[in-house]
Formats: structure tokens, C-alpha cells, sequence
């Protein structure tokens, strides 16, 4: 799994009708100590329901299609999970109720 943090979203009008319905998500590689963005991007589909600046784990290739969302559904991207908290050698570097997360 990758961390990541959602940066956007992704359109598309025209795709299979099994993806109607299922968000597309603009995520950003992120350096879990430090929380700066790696500046490495990649378009993946939501099956949790994340928000904007949210933190995520992603996961690719086949990995992807195990959610319930995603189940047969041709994609090697998806979100599986939102992080609460990010703790390193005792000390959190990321948590979600604490809004200076930036």
C-alpha cells in the first residue's frame, strides 16, 4: 500500500458503464515523515469515499480490483483506506484531528 493525499478529482464522460459512479481521485505520493508531497501523481478510484486533502492508502495492479467498488471493474488503481494517524518511533507525523496537518 502507498500513502498518498487527494489532490483532486478526475472526470471522464465517456468510460465503461461499469465505472458510472465510482470517483476518480487525483492523488499525491506523499513522504510519510515529513507529509510534503513527493510530486508524484497518479489517478485512482475511490472505493471508501475520501475527500479533499484527505490521506490515503492506495494500492495498484490487481491489488485493485478487491474491493467491493472495484470488483471487476478494469482499473490498477484504487483508494482502500483513509488515515487516522501516521507514528513514527513514538512521535505522530500525521493526525487527521489535528487540523496543522497541512
Amino acid at each position: 500500500m502507498i500513502l498518498a493525499r487527494v489532490v483532486g478529482t478526475v472526470v471522464s464522460s465517456h468510460k465503461p458503464r461499469k465505472m458510472d459512479g465510482i470517483a476518480f481521485l487525483l492523488v499525491e505520493k506523499i513522504d510519510p515523515v515529513t507529509m510534503v508531497g513527493k510530486g508524484d501523481f497518479v489517478v485512482a478510484m475511490d472505493s471508501v469515499g475520501a475527500g479533499p486533502d484527505e490521506i490515503v492508502f492506495y494500492v495498484s495492479g490487481s491489488s485493485a480490483r478487491f474491493t467491493p467498488v472495484t470488483e471487476g471493474v478494469p482499473t490498477d488503481c484504487s483508494i482502500v483506506a483513509i488515515v487516522d494517524f501516521i507514528e513514527k518511533n513514538g512521535s505522530f507525523t500525521y493526525r487527521k484531528d489535528q487540523p496543522e496537518n497541512g
